[in-house]
């Protein structure tokens, strides 16, 4: 049986899961404010990957016998000073939500809650491979600069991006 503790943080994490979409809309809102809709995509299909990410929550704690308790939260930053800033904030964004999930994963360690560390492990997977996408990014935003042709080469990249569910 889940603990209190080990639920709560489990709900609270789905709820950020949810916030972190909205922060994504809102840099999409940005982006595309920018007419740089090849990047607003980018930032859409992170909304859409953090909903489904929320979702991963909410039937897990269903799964496991919990009521999932949806709450709500603080408007997202809406204020950016460039493109490479809407970026490092999604960085900044993605380092929060790996130190939410180790947080989560230690204490189902302490408590020995082997479904909830099984289920962990996927996001830990998933958080290696978002912070490395938005480093990437970023240092490919750094070198071109003032680029506008490497930038539109960028942007159009991006904006082929489409949410594919990796369960």
């Amino acid at each position: 049986m889940m603990s209190e503790k080990l639920r709560d943080g489990l709900i609270d994490q789905m709820n950020y899961e949810f916030y972190s979409a909205h922060a994504y809309m809102a840099a999409a809102a940005y982006c595309s404010a920018e007419n740089l809709d090849g990047f607003a995509n980018f930032f859409l299909v992170q909304a859409e990957e953090e909903r489904f990410h929320g979702m991963k929550f909410y039937h897990f704690l269903n799964d496991m016998g919990e009521r999932a308790i949806v709450k709500g939260f603080d408007s997202p930053n809406n204020t950016f000073s460039s493109l490479l800033d809407v970026f490092e904030k999604g960085l900044e964004q993605e380092k929060d939500v790996t130190k939410r999930i180790y947080k989560l994963a230690d204490i189902a360690l302490d408590e020995r809650e082997h479904a909830t560390m099984t289920f962990l492990n996927w996001f830990i997977e998933e958080q290696i491979e978002e912070e490395s996408l938005f480093d990437d990014l970023i240092q490919k935003l750094k070198r071109i600069d003032s680029d506008s042709n490497a930038l539109f080469m960028l942007e159009e990249e991006l904006g082929k991006r489409k949410f594919e569910a990796n369960e």
